[in-house]
């Protein structure tokens, strides 16, 4: 599995998620260093998006 690290900026990587998912609150968008699959199985639960496509997503941001 491509392990998935999400760098830069989070803010900004938090406002594209919320621009591209609204339904997702603010608890599904807490983040910890470390915990990027969790993050991923959060979105993917809200939303109904695969994994796949979560994770390009935030590799484009």
């Amino acid at each position: 599995m491509n392990k998935l690290t999400i760098k830069g900026n989070w803010n900004s990587i938090r406002g594209a998620l919320k621009q591209r998912w609204a339904q997702l609150t603010e608890d599904d968008l807490l983040f910890e260093e470390g915990k990027e699959e969790e993050l991923v199985g959060r979105i993917q639960r809200r939303t109904g998006e695969s994994r796949e496509k979560i994770q390009e997503f935030l590799r484009k941001n």
